[in-house]
């Protein structure tokens, strides 16, 4: 399992990253590469027919196949977390954080009410910077589907797009219960071949959505330089202080600016300082979560939206 991790991690999602960041020096490997693809296309097509062909005797009991799979999968974990001290501990943790930690708040999330107008959506769609969006009815608690973008991108600049065009365009929604470990949430992206899931709690309700990037990005976060001026949820000061937004995950906090908040708790830094004051944020208010300090800026909809944080130095020890 842990070989596949580090296989997925240096295959797909550090070139990704990479190439966001520099993306004129990646345009050159592209030509570069456009030959060789085309030569070994024939050879990729081959092993790929006589993969299928010999997968086909055993897809006969699939439910069997799977159970035991699941069973080889545990055991080679076990194993490899005993004699694999290489691992990173980030991966490692995937067993014990759920996908409710790493999710994206609904509050957050973009996506495509259908009961908007034809002309609103295709100028959403236009400037939406995602690839996948769920599709509801008046409230994202009705997801219906989800778009990928680039399946109607061909409609939007002459503002071809319909109704009609864009449900034939979606496919049906992936749903995750918030308590799912990441590990299995892994393993289940990859079974399921999706991308993007809609979380839900134990009531059916919708929390938001976690996507594959999002996991990888939890195991290679520990890897990456992580600095506060690429997060737009964190704006350094000049005496050393921190504005910081509310939504911000408190894993990613700590993240980025090698902190300790308590992440055991609320989800988000909003969340911490609601169960820290024991009621709804208010402005100009200050408090002490160990050897933090923040005070509330402002707040929105009953939300500490921009919070000021900065550490106290602990005393010598004597």
């Amino acid at each position: 399992l842990g070989a596949a991790l580090l296989l997925l991690i240096c295959a797909e999602y550090l070139p990704r990253q990479l190439a966001r960041r520099n993306p004129q020096a990646f345009i050159g490997l592209g030509i570069v590469l456009k030959f060789p693809l085309r030569l070994l296309q024939p050879l990729a097509c081959l092993l790929d027919g006589i993969a299928r062909l010999i997968v086909r005797p055993f897809r006969v009991k699939p439910a069997v196949v799977n159970h035991h799979e699941q069973d080889d999968t545990q055991a080679d974990e076990d194993e490899e977390q005993h004699n694999k001290t290489t691992l990173p501990a980030s991966l490692l943790a995937l067993q014990r954080i759920s996908v409710n930690h790493i999710l994206v708040p609904r509050s957050e999330v973009d996506g495509v009410n259908l009961d908007d107008s034809i002309e609103d959506i295709t100028a959403q769609l236009i400037a939406c910077k995602h690839t996948r969006l769920p599709v509801f009815h008046s409230d994202i608690n009705q997801v219906q589907a989800v778009l990928n973008i680039r399946h109607v991108a061909h409609l939007l600049p002459n503002a071809e797009l319909t109704h009609e065009t864009l449900l034939a365009a979606c496919y049906e929604p992936y749903f995750v219960p918030e308590s799912t470990p990441l590990q299995l949430q892994l393993l289940n992206f990859h079974k399921q071949q999706r991308r993007m899931g809609i979380v839900v709690d134990e009531y059916g309700e919708v929390q938001g959505i976690v996507t594959l990037e999002d996991i990888l990005e939890e195991i290679v976060g520990e890897f990456e330089e992580q600095d506060s001026q690429d997060n737009p949820h964190i704006h350094p000061q000049a005496d050393g202080r921190y504005v910081i937004e509310g939504a911000i995950a408190i894993r990613e906090l700590n993240r980025c600016l090698g902190w300790h908040l308590p992440s055991d708790g609320p989800k988000t830094l909003n969340g911490l300082v609601t169960e820290a004051l024991e009621s709804i944020p208010d402005s100009a208010v200050c408090l002490k979560i160990g050897r933090y300090r923040l005070e509330i800026l402002e707040t929105e909809d009953n939300r500490a939206s921009r919070i000021l944080v900065w550490t106290v130095a602990r005393p010598p020890s004597a």
